[in-house]
């Protein structure tokens, strides 16, 4: 595998999955990760936040980490795809509660916008559920489409999404 890694990958999930909590949900997808071509090399402590656009729904567990792969964006995307279906991903509705989210969020600064894939994903910068803990690991990283530092990007945010999103470990 390449030693040039950079590329990172947003975890999530609210509901539980076969027994596990989504934080115990998380930790066994990274873990299934490696077989698949996708190693992680770096994971961010776990970080919970709101459920969004229903805060009433149970909070999301979340992380970010940075795999090591050789496989291209768009085979990396169905590795993460097949990964959220091993745990019961089911895509009913845009926001509903999930037992595993898997996003890609950047890949060596790629920047692509095709039917396949959007790189970087188009809502980073909106998001501090992905952005506190991708500052966690990766403290000088820029966004490559809007150049700005993740800690502008951080301080952009809205404060109640930075208030709503803390770390649990």
């Amino acid at each position: 595998m390449s030693e040039f890694a950079k590329i990172y990958v947003a975890l999530g999930g609210n509901l539980p999955c076969e027994g596990r909590s989504p934080q115990e949900t998380l930790a066994e997808a990274l873990q299934q990760l490696p077989a698949a071509g996708a190693m992680p090399v770096t994971v961010s402590s776990f970080w919970t936040s709101l459920a969004w656009p229903d805060p009433s729904k149970p909070a999301y567990v979340n992380a970010l980490a940075e795999i090591n792969t050789d496989l291209s964006p768009v085979e990396l995307l169905g590795v993460l795809q097949a990964t959220e279906e091993s745990f019961g991903r089911e895509r009913h509705h845009r926001w509903d509660s999930r037992t595993l989210d898997l996003d890609l969020i950047d890949y060596r600064e790629k920047v692509s916008d095709s039917a396949d894939l959007t790189l970087p994903h188009p809502r980073t910068h909106e998001r501090a559920f992905v952005l506190l803990p991708l500052a966690e690991i990766a403290p000088n990283w820029v966004h490559p489409v809007s150049k700005k530092t993740i800690t502008d990007l951080i301080s952009a945010l809205p404060a109640d999404l930075k208030a709503h999103t803390r770390r649990l470990n």
